[in-house]
């Protein structure tokens, strides 16, 4: 079994991860992964030109590797991948890739549906939302803690 965890500074290729995490999973028969991306709008529809991530350079990438290991021991998955941006993300760009590969579909797709709840909710990253309305701190909705709540 691999866990793979980047904090990633830089853009995003959502390809070259699939592409690792496909190269990593021969023999298994699923591999699932979810691609984030900033939305053009906040939440209250104002207009969005990008996200700023800010991070803590050692509890950040241990509360992402603290999820990924968490998945794989959960489910029953052979390879894990967690990629997360930090600093500024522009409109329309990935966010964030989270991946899972297993012999079988199901324990694949709940991996990652797994990781992305837990990723909304508990990654030590804050969050703020620039655009033209001006600069507002972002927090994970109740809904966000609802789905979370599905794994408990």
């Amino acid at each position: 079994m691999t866990i793979y965890v980047r904090l990633e500074e830089n853009r995003l290729d959502p390809r070259e991860e699939l592409g690792a995490l496909i190269d990593q999973a021969a023999g298994d028969g699923a591999i699932v992964s979810f691609v984030g991306i900033v939305r053009p709008t906040s939440g209250d529809s104002d207009q969005l030109e990008k996200l700023v991530l800010e991070h803590h350079p050692t509890l950040t990438g241990q509360s992402l590797e603290e999820i990924a290991v968490a998945a794989a021991q959960r489910f029953d998955v052979s390879h894990v991948r967690v990629v997360h941006r930090c600093g500024e993300v522009q409109a329309g760009e990935p966010i964030v890739f989270a991946g899972a590969a297993s012999p079988h579909r199901r324990a694949a797709f709940e991996a990652a549906d797994y990781l992305m709840d837990r990723l909304k909710t508990e990654a030590v990253l804050w969050k703020r939302e620039e655009g033209a309305a001006g600069t507002k701190w972002i927090e994970p909705t109740e809904t966000d803690y609802r789905e979370r709540g599905r794994w408990e």
